[in-house]
């Protein structure tokens, strides 16, 4: 048996430095790959961080405009504050006032009326009289001393009757009596343009009688150049009235066509 038999029938591993070499290679991709997918998860994390930080950022802009809101509210909240207190110094200082004035009106000593004098009462700014009750007692001693069965105090009491009488006659006709009176407005139209108003005023003015008084006037175009006289007057109304003056008026029948009230006013 040769050496090379020998060998070939020796269970011997002759490649094994090359399956060491295949298993090295293989385990060194294998960390190659979990060092790539690592470096992955590292990144998508830092992604995450940083738009977690974006987030954070932006809503502490917002939360730093809202705390400046916060801020100017409570600013003028403040400034509303110290008005109010302002306010509220004014009134105390006021009611102080009114304290004090009423203290001294309370100390100041009062004006003793006297009791005999009763009090007067006031009507319209004039005192009312009243009587007494002396005299009233008197009048009740007055009444109970009456003798229905005399005949002078009868006679007598009819002469003051009737003196009183008179007197009151007298007194209210001296009294003057309130004259009813009107104002009237009236249009006097002529017949047409040729008419004279001049002269138609006139015949209107010379209309006289108690109780009327003739006032301004004026002519107002009515159409086609004609123009109407409108005049006023006071009339008192027991001795002249709008049928009177209507009927003096229309007289003058070659300047006057018609006579109308434009107004009538109670004085």
């Amino acid at each position: 048996m040769t050496s090379v038999d020998f060998l070939a029938q020796e269970k011997v591993w002759f490649d094994k430095p090359r399956y060491d070499e295949a298993e090295r290679c293989f385990y060194e991709r294998m960390n190659g790959s979990s060092q790539d997918v690592g470096a992955n998860s590292i990144l998508q994390d830092i992604a995450r961080a940083r738009e977690n930080i974006q987030k954070s950022l932006a809503g502490s802009g917002s939360n730093s405009a809202d705390q400046g809101e916060l801020v100017s509210r409570i600013k003028s909240l403040e400034l509303e504050n110290q008005s109010l207190y302002t306010v509220i110094g004014d009134l105390r200082a006021a009611l102080s006032k009114l304290e004090g004035r009423v203290e001294v009106l309370e100390k100041s000593p009062v004006a003793a009326v006297p009791a005999s004098t009763p009090a007067v009462p006031y009507t319209n700014g004039t005192a009312v009289q009243q009587k007494s009750a002396p005299a009233k007692k008197q009048d009740e001693d007055d009444d109970d001393d009456f003798d229905p069965f005399g005949s002078d105090d009868d006679e007598e009491a009819e002469k003051i009757k009737e003196q009183r009488l008179k007197e009151y006659a007298e007194k209210k006709a001296k009294k003057p009596t309130i004259i009813a009176k009107s104002s009237i407005l009236l249009d006097v139209k002529p017949w047409d343009d040729e008419t004279d108003m001049a002269k138609l005023e006139e015949c209107v003015r010379s209309v006289q009688t108690d109780g009327l008084l003739w006032g301004t006037s004026k002519l107002v175009p009515v159409g086609y150049g004609i123009k109407k006289l409108q005049i006023a007057c006071v009339v008192e109304d027991d001795k002249v009235g709008t049928d009177l003056l209507e009927e003096e008026i229309t007289k003058f029948e070659d300047y006057v066509q018609s006579v109308d009230v434009a107004a009538f006013n109670k004085i």
